[in-house]
C-alpha cells in the first residue's frame, strides 16, 4: 500500500543544511495499522507531511497504492491527496462556519461528486454523530470535532488513513473513544498509519515504528495490549 525508501529532507536555513528526515524506510501493507513513535523534534510530523504528499522529499522514493510519486506535478499531488489519502489531524482542522455534515462535504466536492448527501450522512452514521449533523464545531465536544475528522477523512473511500496524534487534543475517555472507531475501521480492512507520542495509543497499531532524530531507529511488534 505504501513504501518508502531512504526518504531525505533538507531544509535550507541561511547557509546551513538542517537535515530533519536523514534516510527514512518502510513499508505499509494493505489493511495494516502501523503507529510511528518518536520524541519531539525526530521528525514524525515531516514524515506523515511526505508520506501524505503535503511536502516533497528532498530525495528517496515514495510509491502510495502502486502510485511512484516522483516528478509528479503539484496538481497531480493534490488529486492523489484526494483520492488516495484521508487526513485526521490533532487539532481536527474543521471550518468553524460549516456544520459538521459540511464539513464532511469538502473532499467530496473537491473531488467533484455530485451526489453527496447519503456518502455524508453514511460517514457522520460510521462514527456516531449523524443526529449532530448540522451542528457547528463550537457547538461540539473536542472528541465529537475529532469524529467528525475522521468521517471526513472517510468520505472519498481512500486507500491510506493518515493520523497525527488524533488523540492530543482530547480527554482520556474522548481519546479512547476515537482509537475503538480507528480499530473498527481497521477490523473492516482499512489502512491506518498514525502518529503518536503515547506509548498506550501506538499499541493499538499491528507494529510500532520508532523515530529518532530523523532515522528509523527500530521497529517492533505490538503488545496487543490496548487501553
Amino acid at each position: 500500500m505504501l513504501k518508502a525508501l531512504d526518504i531525505k529532507k533538507d531544509y535550507i536555513i541561511g547557509d546551513k543544511v538542517l537535515s530533519v528526515l536523514k534516510g527514512i524506510s518502510f513499508h505499509l501493507h494493505r489493511g495494516e495499522f502501523m503507529s510511528v513513535m518518536g520524541p519531539s523534534g525526530a521528525g514524525k510530523s515531516t514524515c506523515l507531511h511526505i508520506l501524505g504528499c503535503l511536502d516533497r522529499p528532498s530525495s528517496g522514493f515514495l510509491e502510495i497504492d502502486s502510485i511512484n510519486t516522483f516528478g509528479l506535478s503539484d496538481s497531480e499531488l493534490a488529486s492523489l491527496r484526494n483520492k488516495k489519502i484521508g487526513f485526521v489531524f490533532q487539532s481536527f482542522n474543521l471550518l468553524p462556519k460549516l456544520t459538521a455534515f459540511q464539513n464532511v462535504e469538502l473532499p467530496l466536492i473537491y473531488a467533484g461528486v455530485k451526489v453527496r448527501k447519503q456518502i455524508c450522512l453514511e460517514a457522520l452514521d460510521s462514527v456516531g454523530l449523524l443526529k449532530r449533523s448540522e451542528h457547528r464545531p463550537s457547538e461540539l465536544s473536542g472528541g465529537e470535532q475529532q469524529r467528525v475528522a475522521i468521517a471526513r477523512a472517510l468520505v472519498n473511500n481512500p486507500a491510506i488513513i493518515l493520523a497525527d496524534e488524533p488523540t492530543g487534543n482530547l480527554d482520556t475517555k474522548s481519546g479512547r473513544d476515537i482509537m475503538n472507531i480507528f480499530d473498527s475501521l481497521n477490523a473492516l480492512g482499512r489502512t491506518i498509519l498514525m502518529i503518536t507520542h503515547d506509548r498506550k495509543v501506538a499499541e493499538h497499531g499491528d507494529r510500532i515504528i520508532h523515530l529518532k532524530d530523523g532515522i528509523v531507529e527500530y521497529e517492533e511488534p505490538s503488545s496487543g495490549v490496548k487501553e
